[in-house]
């Protein structure tokens, strides 16, 4: 996929593991978007995460170190990965799954078998663009570890591009990572931003990384839950929109900037101002969109494989909430499952399904819409500004500012906890 260009111009050891894996105490105490008094509509589930649809776990591993002038093989280092699995660590009972690009200059591995089995076996791990490999050669090593007697994988792994503040041709994820991000997976709240394969993201020239959310749909429309997870690394300022206010056009001078006077390695962002120097006129919605999107989206609804393709669709109406328009050099890919009906890729006797009929499915679009929007920004909000190679300084979403726009606006919702 192609890199998020600023628009304005063109460690194996247990403990070490265990420390990569396990999220920071105090990141949950971060404000949410919610908590800011951003309005969304619908219900979410308790902890407002995809780990609300009961089974699914997220783990991530997180890599950050170095500073200063990128060199290759040393940093600095901004990058991870993050898993998200089905059933949860000890289950490796097939789901029913399939998957959709909105534009495909990206990747995600094994959408081949996806499309022709409509099964998705193992966990979803998602990275930087370079690490595609290691990481899906190290998935297959999780799986056989956990069963030896297992003869193929077709793991599914995908990516967006961090290589504007990581040294992504350092190669720099490795096989313990992946190992580390799997075997930390838990339920429960999810760390959101600058964590995992987010670490190195950039989202509508913020900074970008890791969100998360869910719905609970009411019992008349079957009480299932839609939780939602993002790496979020597309767009440009201008487009961004929140909660339906021109969010982007609104914040001035907080534009991506290098702190070095050196000159950037990479030619195509040596008209980058340097921070504190006048910043260029900000675009008049001419920026191209550059960069990508992951989404998956998981459910508890009895979805047949056709079906969860329609569901995953929808998550493109949530990204365009937020002002994306998929542009030529993003990879937008999405990806659904169905954690109802276990056991059904048995061998051996014919299983019995259960299906939710087209005409109750109205609830979990909406679902879908509704908790990609909000894992996008939530994904922001987390967020916080950060440095990377060659000094380059990528703001995070200023949250007093945000909650000025939306007041002006008459969008602040009510009581935010502070």
């Amino acid at each position: 996929m192609r890199p998020f260009i600023p628009c304005f111009s063109l460690l194996a050891a247990a403990a070490l593991l265990a420390a990569l894996a396990a999220p920071p105490v105090e990141a949950q105490a971060r404000p949410r978007a919610r908590d800011l008094g951003v309005p969304f509509d619908g219900n979410p589930g308790p902890h407002n995460a995809i780990t609300d649809v009961a089974g699914v776990e997220v783990g991530h591993a997180t890599l950050v170190s170095g500073e200063g002038a990128l060199v290759v093989g040393s940093g600095p280092v901004r990058t991870g990965v993050t898993a998200v699995l089905p059933r949860g660590r000890r289950s490796p009972d097939p789901v029913f799954a399939a998957w959709f690009s909105l534009n495909g200059n990206g990747e995600m591995t094994g959408t081949t078998w996806i499309d022709e089995g409509g099964f998705l076996q193992g966990p979803v791990l998602i990275t930087n663009t370079h690490s595609v490999g290691v990481v899906r050669d190290a998935a297959i090593r999780w799986m056989l570890r956990a069963d030896p007697a297992l003869l193929w994988a077709l793991p599914v792994v995908a990516e967006t591009f961090d290589g504007l503040l990581n040294d992504i041709n350092g190669f720099h994820v490795k096989p313990e990572h992946v190992f580390a991000a799997l075997d930390g997976a838990r339920g429960g709240a999810v760390e959101e931003g600058s964590v995992g394969g987010g670490t190195g993201m950039i989202c509508n020239q913020f900074k970008g990384g890791i969100g998360t959310s869910s719905r609970r749909l009411p019992a008349a429309q079957g009480a299932y839950t839609v939780g939602v997870l993002v790496q979020c690394n597309y767009g440009g300022q201008y487009d961004l929109r929140i909660a339906g206010v021109p969010v982007g056009r609104e914040i001035a001078g907080m534009r991506p900037c290098f702190e070095r006077a050196e000159p950037p390695s990479q030619a195509f962002l040596r008209g980058v101002p340097r921070c504190g120097a006048p910043a260029p006129a900000a675009p008049r919605g001419d920026e191209r969109e550059l960069g990508s999107i992951i989404i998956v989206v998981a459910t508890d609804a009895p979805l047949l494989p056709h079906q969860l393709e329609r569901v995953a669709r929808r998550a493109a109406l949530g990204l365009g909430r937020e002002g994306s328009t998929a542009g030529n050099g993003s990879g937008d890919i999405f990806l659904a499952f169905s954690t109802a009906n276990p056991g059904a890729a048995a061998d051996g006797a014919p299983v019995a399904l259960t299906m939710l009929p087209n005409d109750r499915i109205d609830g979990l679009f909406q679902a879908t819409v509704q908790a990609t929007e909000e894992a996008i920004t939530n994904a922001m909000v987390a967020a916080r500004t950060t440095t990377g190679a060659d000094g380059l300084r990528i703001y995070g979403l200023p949250h007093d500012r945000l909650r000025e726009i939306l007041a002006s606006h008459a969008r602040l919702a009510p009581s935010p906890r502070p």
